[in-house]
């Protein structure tokens, strides 16, 4: 090969690499992606503000670094520790509860693992450090097909609500590191940037706040424990579910369970699987005006789930149940 077709692959090459790099990460999470290591937060928090001079970018700066430097503790998550005990006086409590929150902050930074409530007091304690108001919330959130239509409602996760240009923002740096498949049993660590400001119609789909004065547009508990299961690929599709009409749906062997999703036109990509894990494709499909409409046949081979792939990705799962 001649040096100038050397020099022309390597271009080639890293023209490639920079736009795919580019694609994966904003120009704010690539600075903090050069970031050294710290000794303490403080000395990130002064970098950020340095770095950053919008309270919007800060508030993007500390979400790209916790979801790119810190992991998921999958071990207390699978074995979670006794809860401590705080004592009943309201004064010791407050002062207690802010000595855990403070601890667990810091154990996150240190060890860079932590479950979500590690996340979450570390985000909101940079963001306090950075000069922005920031608030951490607890609740519930929906993460696998038994979520879907499940009676009970579950304290199981946190997150954040950070202040930006006089709006407050929905932040879940946990799920911003990547994932844990149930189906697989294993933890998938992916940079994922959509769960910094997301629009509140998707966020609410997966999370329903403990405290009323947080809990979105509806606080309707049933909608959000019956809604369908939704996957990332549908958020950044900003796909909607147009019918069926809830989460769980009532069918029995040989009906037909009619299907209407805004913003999806790839037809020829959209399947579901069998318990053997065989494809099936959607039946009787069309698109008009940005809104796939299809039908699947239910049958019992299908299991009590029913997950559609879009590109080989989960994108969106119901729950059927006998009429």
């Amino acid at each position: 090969m001649t040096i100038k077709k050397i020099v022309l692959a390597f271009l080639l090459n890293f023209i490639f690499i920079s736009s795919s790099y580019s694609q994966q990460y904003s120009a704010i999470d690539s600075i903090v992606l050069k970031y050294p290591d710290f000794g303490s937060t403080e000395k990130l928090a002064e970098r950020i503000k340095n770095d950053f001079t919008t309270e919007h970018d800060k508030a993007r700066a500390i979400y790209s670094w916790i979801a790119l430097n810190l992991e998921y503790d999958l071990d207390t998550f699978l074995d979670p520790p006794k809860p401590k005990e705080i004592s009943s006086s309201d004064s010791d409590a407050a002062k207690q509860i802010q000595l855990q929150n403070a601890k667990t902050a810091q154990k996150a930074f240190r060890s860079r693992k932590a479950v979500c409530e590690g996340f979450a007091q570390l985000y909101e304690h940079l963001a306090l450090l950075s000069g922005l108001k920031c608030q951490v919330i607890h609740g519930d959130a929906k993460v696998e097909l038994t979520d879907i239509g499940r009676r009970n409602y579950i304290l199981n996760h946190a997150w954040n609500s950070v202040q930006v240009d006089g709006k407050w923002v929905l932040v879940d740096a946990t799920w911003g590191q990547g994932s844990y498949d149930y189906r697989r049993k294993v933890l998938i660590k992916k940079f994922t940037p959509i769960y910094f400001d997301m629009d509140p119609k998707y966020f609410n789909a997966k999370h329903y706040a403990e405290s009323a004065m947080y809990k979105g547009n509806t606080g309707n508990k049933a909608a959000f424990l019956n809604g369908p299961l939704i996957y990332n690929d549908f958020i950044e599709e900003n796909c909607e579910v147009l019918m069926p009409f809830s989460g769980v749906v009532s069918a029995n062997e040989g009906d037909k369970i009619n299907f209407k999703l805004k913003n999806l036109s790839k037809i020829d990509d959209l399947y579901y699987l069998d318990k053997k894990d065989e494809k099936i494709k959607v039946e009787n499909s069309k698109v008009e005006d940005g809104i796939m409409e299809f039908q699947v046949t239910y049958a019992r081979k299908l299991g009590r789930f029913i997950t559609f792939y879009l590109n080989g990705k989960s994108f969106a799962a119901f729950k059927v149940i006998p009429k």
